[in-house]
């Protein structure tokens, strides 16, 4: 083949070498966020691609032969973009100046879902450490169709590349679907907007309109318009037609006569007691379903007996009463709003046929599908049918100029119907009707359909009467009336679930930080207990709702904050915010009342996208910056990454410090601020100028009389935290003093037990810092020899194990190194050599290796010393303390001769390293 390079552009040598290529990007990880996250605190409800482009990395989109003119065609609407550099031409200016495909596509997803009614205008692209591999991410109203728009913006890119068709009406279809079936109906969707402008959280609980709001013992619950307190007894009431009229017949209330009827020999006898017109309806039917008005002949009753037997067994037969319709919406038992409801029809113009007359009327824009919009489609269905049969007329003929046709029995907005408000009109005796119906039903929502010659004088016999009593009334008549004033009917139900303004928020502490997260989360929640509060928290061990564990595991992500907020049964919430599920999927809320930061020491680097150890302080500070702006971010001052988080911050500052001469604290204190320092022996709060001692430090039993300088940093800001929370002295001192550090309090943070002769202590330690801090409390440990049962993470960098094995070498006399079950990408032989490779760097000292943790366990207790002091930083805490708690009893009990069958250690094999 005989090319001229001069007459193509790079793009086409790239495709030279590789035309059988389909796929030129690859989404390596997708991310769902669904809270405050790594990328913004403010916009929840993001997607994040991990993009890799490839080859395209060298050929950005002005290199791409016909890309930018692809484009402009398949989504003009692009233009409306915005340009980083401002030019009228948009993001097309953007893209023929060239642009990497990484940011192309971030465009292309949030279009897609704009053209589809969804309504997403935040992204960000960024370059990870990796060449050609980018962060793509934008924001989404629902998630499934946010999924979907990443997907197909990938799609797009690449036929444009390849210079293909696409079908890019497809995609919006599909995009559409997901807008319909997980968009709330408008009655829930006013409710939850009204919740919004008041800071009530909530959680939808299902693809329904079930919803949740507010937190803890303050939640309150909606489906569509029944509310949680709304009566099960009313609410089976009003599905039953004839129940609802029985009572309100007994109470003088005007409803029109009528009769049950089970087949139709009841119907036809009926008929002889009921004079015509009639209104034939199921009995516990709801959205006009299966009603058939105005009957005026025995053939139209047979007929709409039929209907109405499709939608329930039995059928009420009743008198038609002439007028208006009308619904009465009564909310927390006072009237709320009143609409003059028409049922759907057309207007002839002299030209138009009656089915053209009704596909005009469903291109108004107001109108849509089910309840998607303020007004819904009118469409023909079997009562349309009956009614053009009893004029005669056909769907096909043309309606004469200014005839009505009224298409439907019922006047429901569900069947296409319209309203006006008339609120202002009702007669204050129609008014108190109206309350004293709900009453009767005890319904504290209820929508009441009233046919009347006119609402502005009583309601009696002559004028009208009630027809039916709905439990779950539909609000958008109201609020968007066709006619006359909307009415906000979301307000009084928001008002009803939280009077006085009320938020149905919980008190929320949330910590984070490397080390000690856990520790100052489990004394925090002990605190509050203490202090009268039903406490839910969440943990690496856990999630604890007043102290009981409901679930097992690490629960420091988003998903278990959430079980602990949506608990009924607590009142405040501890929730411990760790690194992983922040960048999964951020913060389980959206705003704390206190957030602490204990420390940011390097753990974790090079997983997940962090690489530095400022990256990983980014990630910490989601959590403070989800601080109210009037509440406090607790920050260590002994940390200068921590400490630099207060320049981001809106909220009030409060500062810890084991130094009590340190700078910052001095300093902010004389700017009126708060802190918790050690000062003169004592934990003490600062408040400005003044100081309270809470405690000696060597009294709280924590604190392991006062040798455990790391349980120290986790007692400052969970005493600094309780103070501003408004906790009593004595509650925070009594606390204190009965928080035992403990298997069943703080299971493995220093957990000492006693056997005859010497010590064991189960640990968590685990990273560089956490081995640092262990070591200050070991140099203050008096023991014949001390000796360290040890692993490393296999998912760290081989300078954080090789720091480890330092470490380890100048805290313990011995080692016994042994392997987690997650290994976490290394086999055991290279977390071994790494190990070893730090301990002789510093020392030399006799290791043994044992694999198994609970064999590595039983031989440091077969060959301990007398007066030793055994430290086992466990994998698996929980096993490791009860294999402890059993070895003993055994010692203590004589007679028994072995461990219970559960805990018997497998064959111990070990290796001597020479």
């Amino acid at each position: 083949m005989c090319i001229d390079y001069k007459q193509i552009n790079l793009w086409h040598i790239y495709s030279l070498y590789h035309n059988a290529k389909t796929h030129y990007m690859e989404i390596l990880e997708t991310k769902v966020m669904r809270g405050p996250n790594f990328w913004s605190n403010y916009r929840k409800k993001l997607i994040v691609l991990k993009l890799d482009i490839g080859e395209l990395e060298n050929y950005p989109t002005n290199k791409i032969e016909g890309f930018v003119e692809g484009l402009e065609k398949l989504i003009p609407t692009l233009y409306s973009h915005e340009c980083s550099e401002g030019h009228p031409g948009g993001f097309f200016h953007r893209v023929e100046i060239g642009t990497w495909m990484g940011h192309v596509i971030e465009h292309i997803a949030l279009e897609i879902q704009s053209l589809a009614g969804m309504e997403c205008g935040y992204g960000r692209t960024r370059s990870t450490n990796i060449k050609g591999i980018y962060h793509v991410v934008f924001s989404y109203e629902h998630e499934k169709a946010g999924l979907y728009a990443g997907k197909a913006a990938l799609r797009i890119a690449e036929a444009l590349i390849a210079g293909q068709e696409y079908d890019l009406q497809k995609d919006i279809d599909e995009l559409n679907y997901f807008k319909r079936k997980l968009s709330f109906g408008p009655s829930t969707s006013s409710v939850v907007a009204e919740a919004k402008k008041r800071n009530i959280p909530f959680k939808r609980l299902s693809e329904g309109s079930l919803v949740t709001f507010g937190y803890g013992n303050k939640q309150q619950r909606i489906r569509a318009t029944i509310t949680g307190n709304t009566s099960g007894i009313g609410i089976d009431t009003a599905s039953d037609k004839d129940e609802t009229k029985r009572i309100l017949q007994n109470a003088y209330i005007s409803v029109p006569k009528g009769v049950l009827v089970f087949d139709e020999e009841e119907l036809r006898a009926a008929l002889n007691n009921i004079s015509f017109p009639l209104v034939l309806k199921p009995v516990d039917g709801n959205h006009g379903r299966g009603i058939t008005t105005n009957i005026t002949t025995v053939e139209q009753a047979v007929a709409a007996f039929h209907i109405a037997k499709t939608i329930s067994r039995e059928v009420i037969v009743e008198e038609f009463i002439q007028g208006s319709d009308y619904r009465f919406l009564v909310i927390n038992y006072k009237l709320a709003a009143v609409a003059k409801r028409t049922p759907a029809m057309v207007m002839g113009d002299g030209k138009s046929t009656v089915q053209s007359l009704i596909d005009q009327t469903n291109k108004d824009p107001k109108r849509g599908a089910g309840h998607e919009n303020v007004m819904t489609e009118i469409t023909v269905d079997e009562i349309t049918e009956t009614i053009l049969a009893k004029k005669n007329i056909t769907l096909a003929d043309v309606l004469p100029l200014g005839e009505i046709l009224f298409l439907k029995d019922t006047a429901n907005i569900s069947t296409g119907g319209s309203s006006t408000d008339v609120t202002d009109l009702v007669h204050p005796e129609n008014i108190f009707m109206a309350e004293r119906v709900a009453r009767l039903l005890n319904l504290d929502i209820c929508g009441i359909d009233v046919v009347a010659k006119d609402i502005n004088i009583p309601l009696t016999k002559e004028v009208g009467g009630i027809v039916e009593v709905n439990a779950a009334p539909g609000l958008r008549m109201h609020l968007s009336p066709s006619k006359g004033l909307a009415r906000n009917v979301a307000e009084p139900i928001i008002d009803m679930l939280f009077p006085n303004n009320q938020t149905g928020r919980i008190p929320i502490i949330a910590v984070t930080g490397t080390n000690g997260k856990t520790t100052t989360t489990r004394l925090l929640a002990h605190i509050a207990k203490q202090a009268g509060h039903k406490v839910g928290y969440t943990t690496t061990e856990g999630i604890y709702i007043q102290d009981k564990a409901i679930n097992v595991g690490d629960c420091t992500g988003p998903v278990s904050a959430e079980a602990v907020l949506y608990d009924p049964t607590i009142d405040f919430a501890v929730l411990e915010c760790a690194r992983g599920g922040i960048l999964r999927s951020g913060l389980g809320f959206e705003n704390c009342d206190i957030s602490i930061v204990t420390n940011v020491t390097e753990d974790h680097i090079g997983l997940k996208d962090i690489h530095t150890i400022e990256d990983l302080a980014k990630v910490k500070c989601v959590v403070a910056r989800s601080t109210y702006d009037k509440g406090y971010s607790i920050l260590n001052a002994d940390d200068d990454l921590v400490y630099n988080m207060s320049k981001e911050l809106c909220c009030n500052i409060a500062l810890f410090s084991i130094n009590e001469t340190n700078e910052r604290v001095k300093q902010h204190c004389e700017n009126g601020g708060m802190a918790a320092i050690i000062e003169k022996g004592y934990l003490t709060i600062c408040k400005g100028d003044w100081k309270t001692r809470i405690e000696k430090i060597v009294n709280i039993p924590l604190s392991l009389n006062g040798r455990a300088e790391a349980m120290i940093k986790n007692i400052l800001p969970a005493a600094l935290a309780a103070v501003i929370q408004g906790f009593k002295t004595e509650d925070i001192r009594a606390a204190l003093n009965s928080f035992i550090p403990s298997a069943e309090q703080t299971p493995g943070r220093m957990n000492i037990f006693k056997f005859e002769g010497f010590d064991v202590m189960i640990d968590y330690a685990h990273n560089p810092d956490g081995f640092m801090q262990l070591k200050k409390f070991m140099d203050k440990t008096q023991a014949t020899v001390k000796v360290g049962i040890l692993s490393a993470t296999g998912d760290r960098r081989d300078e954080d194990i090789l720091s480890v094995g330092r470490l380890s070498a100048q805290i313990f006399d011995e080692i016994i190194i042994k392997h987690d079950k997650d290994l976490r990408g290394r086999t055991k032989e290279e977390i071994t050599k790494l190990l070893l490779e730090g301990i002789y760097s510093e020392k030399k000292i006799p290791v043994q290796i044992i694999s198994n943790e609970i064999d590595s366990i039983q031989y440091a207790l077969d060959n301990a010393k007398p007066g030793s002091f055994n430290v086992i930083l466990a994998d698996d805490v929980l096993k490791t303390i009860q294999y402890i708690k059993n070895a003993q009893l055994k010692t203590t009990h004589n007679g028994m001769d072995t461990l219970p069958k559960d805990v018997v250690p497998d064959p111990i094999i070990i290796h001597v390293n020479k």
